[in-house]
């Protein structure tokens, strides 16, 4: 990985690793060539999360704390304050540059994080949808955003690569009988999938997938089958890699369960690690949590095969 190291691999398979880091070396070479920017801040959760995270910078290292900002009589509560920083709430441009000016921000600074400040109103299509859950949609606005993600799943395919087919057999099991919610959550992955992959740049996708997602019939075998060829084909994509834990592995690093790791070339955005229940999601920031998943990334990475190569 960029920067927590998880890409790395152990030597029986370095040659192979060369080759891809190689090919996607050269492919942010030719991005850069042809004056493709970096990705935006996609998103008024993941937005707030960043300006929150930077006025947060700002008034540490003018050596404030919380409450003496509150105490400037700056129209700005502790509490109003502590939801800013946290990403909690929208907040207006008045504000941000009362901050700034409080914090001794240059006017290059505060300029953009006034613009920063309008993007805490704006919707993308996943804020204002009533059937995406409040703590799903950070996460589609952090993917959206991501210049990396890494993914592991020893169960089922993640939704980035998930046919509609294999999609909808997986709603309809979670949710019986209610086939108008299985299309309307089939109908937001195809969505999310063309946010990820009409970016400019794509952002660049690790999987590994437990042997078992290959072979849990799931829809059937033709679903199934059908399923594995869009893994096969995404996989030949140079910014893609996919690959599978052979059952021969036996015990590995990854065995306590599924995660998620986004990685973001701005350094004022950390990179995260995402963990989903069926009920809600846990985000992880702190580096020694993406590092101790970083470190788990590597260790499966190097037992795996490229799907191309897994029978």
């Amino acid at each position: 990985m960029h920067r927590t190291g998880a890409a790395g691999c152990c030597r029986r398979h370095e040659q192979a690793s060369t080759v891809g880091t190689l090919r996607l070396q050269g492919l942010t070479a030719r991005r850069r060539r042809e004056g493709v920017g970096s990705v935006p801040v996609t998103g008024q959760r993941v937005v707030r999360r960043t300006l929150g995270r930077r006025l947060t910078r700002l008034r540490i290292a003018a050596g404030l704390l919380r409450r003496e900002v509150a105490g400037e009589k700056l129209g700005i509560s502790e509490a109003t304050l502590h939801r800013i920083e946290t990403g909690k709430v929208p907040v207006t441009v008045a504000n941000v540059r009362v901050l700034c000016w409080l914090y001794g921000a240059d006017r290059s600074v505060t300029d953009a994080l006034a613009e920063l400040a309008l993007g805490t109103h704006q919707k993308q299509w996943w804020d204002s949808n009533p059937v995406i859950p409040d703590w799903f949609k950070l996460y589609v606005g952090l993917e959206a955003s991501a210049n990396r993600i890494y993914s592991y799943d020893g169960e089922v395919i993640p939704g980035e690569l998930q046919t509609e087919q294999y999609a909808r057999a997986l709603f309809t099991a979670e949710k019986p009988g209610d086939d108008q919610a299985a299309r309307q959550q089939v109908k937001l992955r195809l969505q999310r999938q063309k946010t990820l992959f009409t970016r400019i740049p794509s952002p660049e996708l690790t999987i590994i997938l437990g042997a078992g997602a290959l072979r849990r019939p799931v829809g059937g075998p033709d679903v199934l089958k059908g399923q594995i060829d869009h893994l096969r084909y995404a996989s030949r994509q140079p910014h893609i890699d996919v690959r599978v834990l052979p059952w021969s592995v036996g015990a590995h690093a990854a065995m306590a369960g599924a995660f998620r790791i986004l990685e973001f070339d701005d350094p004022e955005d950390p990179d995260v690690v995402y963990l989903e229940s069926h009920v809600g999601a846990l985000y992880l920031e702190e580096p020694h949590e993406v590092e101790e998943y970083g470190r788990i990334f590597k260790l499966i990475n190097c037992d795996s095969v490229p799907i191309g190569e897994y029978q």
